[in-house]
This record gives structure tokens, C-alpha cells and sequence, in this order.
């Protein structure tokens, strides 16, 4: 009960999202915004559906128990849902499931976003190792700790490079390094 509970509150949550984010997409384009990675985010949806699907069929079909640090994990979970709805409200329409970037925008630096680069990143990478750390899922958890490696390394450095040649990155993040 506790696993479709949490599994239908999760995809349900991520369905929410895609309108959010398909929302601000046709925003940003109408003000001549433009996409990059187009070629990895097909592969990023899938690794993603996939990540839903391995964990539903591992826990089912090997009939995974609860982990016995459910108490610390699931309030990890609940911290980082938390987390995800600041960096989506703090990214407000800027925020996506896609590399959408607005040439001439000030970059975000409010919110989690004032802390670190891609908060929303290291979000989505805990929540990928601690929901199947919640029902004992290790296979999921290492598949796609793997793959979300992987999905990063090349998404990250594309949309870094985007930002700097189309915004204030790269002048904004040289200030706020020069704080620390």
C-alpha cells in the first residue's frame, strides 16, 4: 500500500510537471527563446520512465520489503519534494524539463540557486537513489545512479555552455565565486 501510494503520488507529481513545464516552454519560445539538447532528451524520458517502470517491476516481482530505515528515508523524500517546489517556484517560468534557454536573461540567482548551480539536478539524483533505497530496490538504485551519471555528464555541461554564450551565466557565476 505504501509503495503505490508513493509511486502514484510521484508520477502523478512529474505528470503535473510536463504541463508546467510545456507551459513555460511555449512562454520562453513566443519570447525567442531557443532549445539545446534536443538529441539527449529523448534518451533523459526514457531513462526516466524506465527508472519508474525497473522500480515497480523490481519491488513487485521480487516482492522487495520495506527498508528499515524507512523512517530517515522517507523523510529525506519529503525534505526533497520540498526542495523540487523551491527550485521550481524559485526558476518560476524559466524552470523546464528541457534545456530552454532565453538569450539576454539574467540568470536566477535566488532561492537554492543563490547555494549552488543546478539544485534541480541534485534533487532529481537523490530522489533517483532514495526511492528505491525506500523498498530495498538496490538493483534500480545502481542501474540508474549509473545512468543518471551518465545523462548529467552530458546535459550539465550543454546547458552550461548555452547559458554562458546567451545570458549573464558566466559573468553572474564569476561574482558569485568571487564572493565565496
Amino acid at each position: 500500500m505504501i509503495f503505490a501510494s508513493v509511486m502514484i503520488f510521484v508520477i502523478l507529481q512529474r505528470l503535473v510537471e510536463l504541463f508546467i513545464a510545456k507551459r513555460n516552454e511555449k512562454w520562453m519560445l513566443n519570447q525567442g527563446a531557443f532549445e539545446v539538447g534536443a538529441a539527449h532528451y529523448p534518451a533523459m524520458v526514457v531513462m526516466h520512465i524506465s527508472f519508474f517502470a525497473t522500480l515497480i517491476i523490481e519491488v513487485t516481482l521480487f516482492d522487495r520489503a520495506l527498508s528499515p530505515l524507512l523512517d530517515y528515508l522517507f523523510g529525506a523524500f519529503l525534505l526533497l519534494q520540498t526542495a523540487r517546489i523551491w527550485c521550481l517556484t524559485s526558476l518560476g517560468r524559466f524552470w523546464n524539463t528541457k534545456i530552454i534557454i532565453l538569450p539576454g536573461a539574467e540568470v536566477v540567482r535566488k532561492g537554492p540557486y543563490r547555494f549552488m548551480r543546478h539544485p534541480n539536478y541534485t534533487i532529481v539524483t537523490l530522489e533517483l537513489l532514495i526511492l528505491p533505497l525506500l523498498f530495498s530496490a538496490y538493483l534500480t538504485t545502481i542501474i540508474f545512479a549509473v545512468l543518471n551519471a551518465w545523462m548529467l555528464s552530458i546535459r550539465i555541461p550543454a546547458e552550461e555552455k548555452a547559458l554562458r554564450e546567451a545570458t549573464d551565466y558566466g559573468q553572474t557565476m564569476l561574482r558569485a565565486t568571487s564572493k565565496e
